[in-house]
């Protein structure tokens, strides 16, 4: 009987004691510095995933966890039974950043959505007027905003919400980048909200037409209807702004944040809004007992500092013009492939194939051979999208890899 690796052994002890709700590539981390990670065996990759968007600052940024190790040595939970010398400081700091009056501040990003759901609802009922228990929320499509019971009751992806019924009711959903089809649905007055990503990460890095966020704001506006952008995985300068709905100038009414809000180094998450919608919100209606802990706060700041101070979003967006470039000649070189698409560092790269075959697959066991994690989505998409903090040089070894890789297929 042969010996298994260590790779094999804690992969064999995942399998045994965790539930089987992920199909992750098979190789093992240990260790991660800016846009690099090593595995058990000393092996070193290319981080091309960045924890879906959350590590933007780049793996274990000094600033961060220099943040992190202060505060976890004086003061780590106080639940909001009390108040803390931290909260105060990070409203006021992240309020200002993303302009707005207020946040509720949250923990992952699907309590994030759960909770502009119901402040929404919430508004619907006390300001608009709706009639109680029939306030609805349009959302879109191939829409992904999580996992929880009542955000799998929209999503259109059966392997979500398949055999996790009854459903939530209250939900009308549209084709995504669809403005005649959004404009018919808000045409009903129980309308509260739309909720909507500006870019589908989880989709397959789906990028509306141009004017088409716009359009949005302007039926929102148009029928009193609010605006909520999931900029989970999009923002924090991931798209090569700020939020990706700065690349066409308008302002949502209800904004929720996650991931990179942290810089992948502590679960947090806000949803902003000014104080006529927030206010609806009263002690005892919601909250969290690790939401706004003096933790999270210090570290979600300097997060937030790093981003601005190392201009990271123009990073994003010159290397991410590259990046589509090169792929672009790639696609034109190779049958194999039938587009890319993306903004900024959140990239896709289409296969010629089918959903269901392996060669999205088989591309990124190659890529993981070759020096280069990506991760298959949709069974014929492959996203790629690195720490914000990969410099040009990098970036040119990186598409030498995937040129070389996807050749061979």
């Amino acid at each position: 009987m042969e010996t298994m690796t260590r790779a094999e052994e804690i992969m064999e002890i995942e399998a045994r004691y965790g539930a089987h709700n992920y199909h992750p590539l098979p190789v093992v981390l240990e260790k991660g510095e800016g846009v690099l990670v090593w595995d058990v065996d000393g092996k070193q990759y290319f981080d091309f995933l960045s924890a879906y968007s959350a590590v933007n600052q780049g793996h274990c940024h000094p600033r961060i966890i220099g943040a992190l190790e202060k505060q976890a040595k004086r003061l780590t939970l106080t639940s909001r039974a009390f108040y803390n010398d931290k909260l105060g400081v990070y409203e006021k700091y992240i309020s200002e950043y993303f302009g707005f009056d207020k946040v509720l501040p949250m923990n992952s990003g699907a309590e994030g959505v759960e909770t502009a759901i119901k402040i929404a609802r919430r508004w619907a009922y006390d300001v608009k007027g709706i009639a109680k228990d029939q306030a609805k929320i349009v959302v879109a499509g191939e829409n992904f905003h999580g996992r929880t019971t009542t955000i799998i009751s929209f999503s259109t992806d059966p392997d979500s919400y398949g055999g996790f019924g009854p459903y939530t009711p209250g939900f009308v959903n549209v084709p995504y980048n669809d403005l005649e089809a959004l404009a018919s649905a808000l045409e009903d007055s129980n309308v509260a909200a739309f909720l909507v990503e500006p870019i589908q990460g989880e989709a397959g890095v789906n990028v509306p037409s141009d004017g088409y966020i716009r359009g949005v704001r302007e039926l929102c506006t148009k029928h009193n209807v609010l605006f909520i952008d999931d900029e989970i995985q999009t923002g924090i300068a991931r798209t090569g702004k700020l939020l990706a709905i700065d690349h066409e100038g308008v302002r949502p009414d209800i904004l929720i944040l996650g991931k990179a809000i942290s810089g992948g180094v502590y679960p947090v998450s806000a949803v902003l809004a000014d104080d006529a919608i927030m206010n609806v919100i009263k002690p005892g209606q919601h909250g969290s007992t690790f939401g706004g802990n003096p933790l999270a706060c210090v570290v979600a700041v300097e997060a937030l500092e790093v981003i601005r101070d190392e201009d990271l979003a123009k990073n994003a967006q010159v290397l991410g013009e590259g990046f589509r470039e090169a792929m672009a000649e790639l696609v034109d070189e190779l049958d194999i492939l039938k587009g890319v698409r993306g903004k900024g560092l959140l990239n896709a790269v289409l296969i010629n194939d089918t959903p269901e075959s392996s060669t999205a697959w088989d591309m990124c066991m190659a890529l993981k051979e070759n020096g280069l994690l990506a991760k298959p989505t949709h069974g014929n998409i492959i996203r790629f999208a690195p720490p914000l903090v990969m410099t040009a040089e990098q970036m040119e070894t990186c598409i030498n890899i995937i040129s070389d890789t996807l050749r061979k297929f």
